[in-house]
């Protein structure tokens, strides 16, 4: 095949902790094959900022770590967390402080149903079936900077009957118009429709704020057809008819939410990708897996690597090749659907080996 495009990246690797250090080979072996197809190549740095280095070293990553990883063209990150780690550590200690200093507001994250996984809705049929007749394929695009994940409040009088907690939630004018700009552009390239997760009638300042800002910014986008839904309803109807949304469009804490319930939906968070987006190219994105560290079956090499390498897929149409990123995903669709090689999240009994040499086998390596 003809290269398409060229160019030369390199690559910051955070493989992490559980199951991250063994979802990350298959995704660069994919970058790797599919890159030698497109004319692209990739240099990759590991760090190994974790857990586990936090339990030596009382940090999650050392004190000039965004500055080492600066300067890459993108990050791609396995999973972070372990027992005996509180989860607010290692989110603090890593996660946040990345998505915050590298700008990436935008927290993309697609679903579809794939042939031949089964979603456990009798009625969700394959992305690749038209949404009037069942076929499951949208994308939650999540606020990522702001919102209900504030630093702000604290806790008083610790041990005491009295003892409190406060924590604020802080909406911006800049960062709810921004990721409403991001969402109502990718409907224009999508299916032209989305929903505004809110929560305007029970809180009373930040949602009717979001409210206002999302239509504010809708206007600017006349040909997409949109409304807001109130989060509880919004995630029932997700479960009843997912087939009927496109772009889902929430705040930090929603988003997060409403992207693991549509996984479920779509029959594994196992194969779920995400990207940490900065959409100007200032910074480098992150890319990653939504499945966790999955400690349980850490180091028994069964691990699913398929939302790892449709991470990596993501990480390629940002940066600029999307015919090398849709290859990924055509890849991981055709593996499933011919079914003969399943993770035991899917049903079967392959490897991680094996579920990647599926899918290389089909990218031509």
């Amino acid at each position: 095949m003809t290269a398409l495009s060229t160019g030369s990246y390199r690559i910051a690797l955070i493989p992490g902790d559980g199951i991250g250090p063994e979802v990350i080979p298959p995704a660069t072996a994919v970058l790797d094959a599919v890159g030698r197809r497109h004319g692209l190549t990739f240099a990759y740095d590991g760090f190994d900022w974790s857990c586990e280095r936090y339990a030596t070293e009382g940090a999650m990553m050392p004190d000039d770590g965004l500055d080492r990883i600066r300067r890459h063209d993108a990050i791609l990150l396995g999973a972070v967390g372990r027992p005996g780690v509180p989860d607010h550590v290692s989110l603090w200690g890593l996660l946040i402080p990345i998505r915050r200093a590298f700008a990436q507001y935008v927290n993309l994250r697609p679903i579809t149903v794939f042939e031949g996984v089964g979603s456990p809705l009798s009625r969700a049929r394959p992305g690749e079936v038209p949404a009037a007749e069942g076929g499951v394929d949208l994308v939650v695009v999540r606020e990522n900077s702001e919102g209900e994940y504030s630093e702000i409040g604290g806790r008083f009088g610790h041990g005491t009957a009295g003892e409190l907690a406060v924590q604020e939630a802080v909406f911006t004018r800049t960062g709810v118009s921004r990721i409403a700009d991001f969402g109502f552009d990718l409907a224009t390239r999508r299916r032209d429709r989305l929903v505004s997760a809110t929560k305007s009638n029970g809180i009373v300042h930040t949602m009717p704020f979001w409210d206002e800002v999302v239509a504010e910014r809708a206007a600017a986008f006349p040909g997409v057809e949109w409304r807001s839904e109130h989060i509880d309803a919004l995630a029932a109807k997700i479960v009843l008819d997912p087939s009927s949304f496109d772009v889902v469009l929430a705040s930090n804490l929603f988003g997060d939410v409403l992207s693991d319930l549509a996984a479920a939906v779509a029959g594994s968070i196992g194969i779920a990708p995400s990207g940490n987006l900065d959409p100007s190219g200032d910074h480098p994105s992150m890319f990653e897996p939504v499945h966790g560290s999955a400690p349980d079956i850490a180091g028994r090499g069964i691990a699913n690597p398929l939302g790892a390498i449709w991470s990596a897929g993501l990480m390629l149409t940002h940066l600029g090749h999307p015919e090398a990123g849709d290859e990924v995903l055509a890849a991981i669709r055709d593996a499933l659907r011919d079914g003969s090689v399943r993770t035991g999240d899917l049903g079967g009994t392959a490897s991680t080996d094996e579920m990647t040499a599926a899918v290389l086998k089909r990218v031509g390596a």
